[in-house]
């Protein structure tokens, strides 16, 4: 230690306790002695007894530098991109395999009358026949009606719709109110599609078939569509226009050389309610004048309604095979 100068030994080191230097009795005499040249007693010094005592650590407050407390990073997951799952295809762009067969009619319709049976039979026993066909060869077969029941227009496509079908064929005979001279001479098979129509004949089958709604008072019927609603359709059919002419071609391919001739072309157009709501390609079939002679004794014997079906049938396997050939050219 200094003091004025001079340096004094101490035997022990100066400890600060509670505000006061506190230091062992025998430097405070030294450094008193030498201050004032002469010896001093014990009882003149206030001092604390010599006593090892450790020495404590300053007090001195330190102030310690706050530090931002570091971000938790959780390690990021890559991001995986999931791809879009393929749009689910619709009928007549995917394989051909639900077909709904609709047997016209039924019940307390009996549709069109010929001087010896019922439209609403010929097509029912044709539609059971057709369903064995199209079972033997695998297709998913459905039918509107299996017996001699009357179910309402729009819920035959409605049916259709919830089986998901690919193809709807709705099976009719055909009629016409005329003299018996013009009766023999009208004849013959025709398939329809929904469009436009592009006659007044094609307009009155439309009629005539539409006629049932109205008759049994079905809600909202009506015989033919206005051209806004023809409008509003465009759109939806365009979506089937394509795949349901392809089934009327393999129709009157497999049609052709049978004992019921064709009529006019074969194909024609209109607005059949039961093919409104039909989200698939849909036909339906006229197979022949049952106020004909001749084509309703054929279509009344086992024969003629076995040949009808078996036509039907080659042309629903034709059409398949096209749709899948159509497919593989686009890679599917």
């Amino acid at each position: 230690m200094t003091r004025s100068g001079r340096t004094i030994e101490m035997t022990q080191a100066p400890t600060l306790d509670n505000g006061h230097i506190w230091i062992a009795e025998e430097d405070a005499k030294k450094i008193l002695s030498k201050a004032t040249g002469t010896a001093l007693s014990t009882s003149s010094v206030d001092t604390k007894p010599a006593e090892t005592k450790p020495a404590k650590p300053s007090e001195t407050k330190i102030t310690k530098q706050l530090q931002p407390k570091p971000v938790e990073t959780k390690p990021v997951s890559p991001v995986v991109v999931k791809p879009k799952a393929p749009k689910a295809e619709i009928a007549g762009t995917r394989e051909v395999r639900t077909i709904v067969i609709d047997p016209g009619h039924g019940g307390k319709d009996p549709g069109a009358s010929g001087k010896r049976s019922q439209e609403k039979d010929i097509v029912l026993a044709v539609a059971k026949l057709l369903r064995k066909n199209l079972a033997d060869e695998g297709f998913n077969v459905k039918l509107t009606r299996s017996k001699d029941i009357f179910i309402e227009l729009h819920q035959r496509a409605t049916l259709a719709n919830q089986w998901d079908g690919d193809l709807f064929i709705s099976l009719h005979c055909n009629a016409i109110d005329a003299t018996e001279e013009r009766k023999k001479i009208i004849q013959g098979y025709q398939f329809y599609v929904l469009r436009a129509p592009e006659s007044e004949e094609d307009k009155a089958i439309a009629r005539r078939e539409n006629a049932v709604a109205t008759l049994y008072g079905e809600k909202n019927a009506k015989d033919e569509l206005s051209p806004l609603e023809w409008f509003k359709l465009e759109a939806r059919l365009e979506q089937y226009k394509q795949t349901s002419y392809l089934f009327t071609e393999k129709l009157l391919d497999s049609f052709e050389g049978g004992k019921i001739k064709k009529m006019n072309t074969g194909v024609g157009g209109a607005g059949f309610m039961v093919l409104v709501g039909a989200m698939m390609p849909a036909v339906l079939i006229e197979l022949g004048f049952i106020s004909n002679e001749e084509d309703e004794a054929y279509m009344m014997t086992k024969v003629g309604q076995q040949d009808l079906a078996d036509r039907i049938a080659e042309a629903v396997s034709n059409y398949k095979d096209a749709v899948h050939s159509y497919r593989e050219t686009l890679g599917r």
